[in-house]
């Protein structure tokens, strides 16, 4: 099968890209996911009282994530964005993701949420796995041509998506220091908090710093972007293999009508929401409509868990909707692939 510019696959062609693109990366994650949880059974890296799994996750939110949002934003062309796509994808997304952040907190203490778990679950119906499926999924079925502006969009997606919910999550945390310590929350040291918390993060100060080295203009010197390029490569595979090891150590929680719930959330709802907007308000069609309907309809990204770890907040749950959403995409994918042929007909 041969991609074209239009973006339109053909139906016969669309399960065989699926197998033969996705099979293989399925079953790479499905490996990777397993030697973590073979891990951690076995207790290899020590028994769950000493945290093993929450030591590996601070590995990767405050040394190699970090090394991979300060290289993807210093190399980061503005200019070079595909801003219609840009904003066609992300102000459903975000729109979506505060929704339901607000539906969460709304009903908090009835559900006996802790702090953080609106923020999380949020994030867990909105960010997908870009890389490990996304990448390799749009270069079988779109060609290089969709690949170029999958990338662009995977450039910022990190970005904007955790840049918005960890504001979020720290303004409900300030909030409650504050509640505690004053029996009352005024609003200028809860912002002042939520501020300060906010930019001396893992995840937004590298952001920061990545800003306003690019703005200089200057090349990041070899040296330092070969650095960076390897620790921000560790990123998916301890992100895959914490999946694995949280499974172990903590299962899956009691009841998963929560996860699944989350999980048609992420594969069913959001991307319908994506194409809604897409098509009726930013008048996408043909590929540039398929890649961000495609993007919208991802899996959970391992992202989700590490921000759950991060926040120490329905990490049983996050784990579980990585683990079910991946396994439905299968299911999934075929069907917005063969309904986005057809609108595009």
């Amino acid at each position: 099968m041969c991609p074209s510019t239009s973006g339109r696959v053909g139906p016969g062609g669309i399960m065989a890209a699926m197998s033969a693109v996705i099979a293989n990366k399925l079953l790479a994650i499905v490996l990777i996911v397993g030697l973590g949880y073979l891990v951690g059974r076995l207790r290899w890296l020590g028994p769950p009282e000493l945290e093993p799994a929450r030591v590996l996750s601070n590995a990767a939110f405050f040394i190699f994530a970090p090394a991979l949002f300060f290289r993807t934003t210093a190399r980061l062309d503005p200019a070079a964005l595909p801003w219609p796509m840009v904003a066609a994808f992300f102000v459903p997304v975000v729109a979506f993701m505060l929704l339901h952040y607000a539906a969460q907190r709304w009903r908090r203490a009835e559900r006996g949420l802790p702090v953080a778990g609106p923020a999380v679950r949020a994030i867990t119906v909105a960010f997908g796995n870009s890389l490990q499926i996304g990448i390799p999924l749009v270069a079988g079925v779109f060609g290089e041509t969709g690949l170029g502006l999958h990338l662009a969009l995977v450039s910022v997606h990190a970005l904007i998506l955790l840049l918005v919910i960890t504001t979020v999550v720290e303004l409900d945390l300030a909030h409650e220091r504050s509640q505690g310590a004053a029996g009352g929350a005024r609003l200028a040291p809860v912002l002042l908090s939520t501020l300060r918390n906010t930019v001396i993060h893992p995840v937004v100060l590298p952001v920061l710093a990545g800003m306003a080295w690019q703005a200089t203009g200057v090349p990041l010197p070899s040296a330092v972007d070969e650095v960076l390029q390897v620790l921000g490569s560790a990123v998916v595979p301890l992100c895959l293999t914490l999946i694995g090891m949280s499974l172990a150590y903590m299962g899956l929680p009691h009841s998963l009508r929560g996860a699944v719930g989350l999980t048609l959330l992420k594969l069913v709802v959001q991307p319908a929401l994506v194409w809604a907007v897409a098509a009726g308000v930013f008048r996408l069609h043909g590929l540039p409509l398929n890649i961000v309907v495609m993007l919208a309809a991802l899996p959970a990204g391992t992202n989700a868990l590490m921000f759950s770890q991060r926040y120490r907040a329905l990490e049983a749950e996050t784990t579980a909707v990585n683990v079910i959403s991946t396994l439905a995409f299968v299911v999934t994918a075929p069907v917005w692939l063969a309904l986005l042929d057809r609108f595009n007909r």
